[in-house]
């Protein structure tokens, strides 16, 4: 289940965020309005949203720092 920051922009298809996991983890994801990011604390990753589609790759994804993992 994702958890949401804040609402989701209207870009992004609130259906889809709700089915979305992390694909290394398999756990959930939070929304990152501000950076337009789904965030997975549990891998330390961030996967990008670009014009409205969530890039679901590990290799797309930035890595995290201890500061945003809190």
């Amino acid at each position: 289940m994702i958890e949401q920051s804040e609402t989701p922009s209207r870009d992004v298809d609130p259906k889809l965020l709700e089915v979305l996991v992390c694909p290394v983890t398999r756990g959930p994801l939070v929304y990152d309005r501000k950076a337009n990011e789904l965030v997975s604390k549990s891998a330390r990753l961030a996967y990008p949203i670009r014009e409205g589609v969530p890039i679901m790759l590990a290799d797309e994804a930035r890595e995290l720092s201890d500061k945003e993992t809190k």
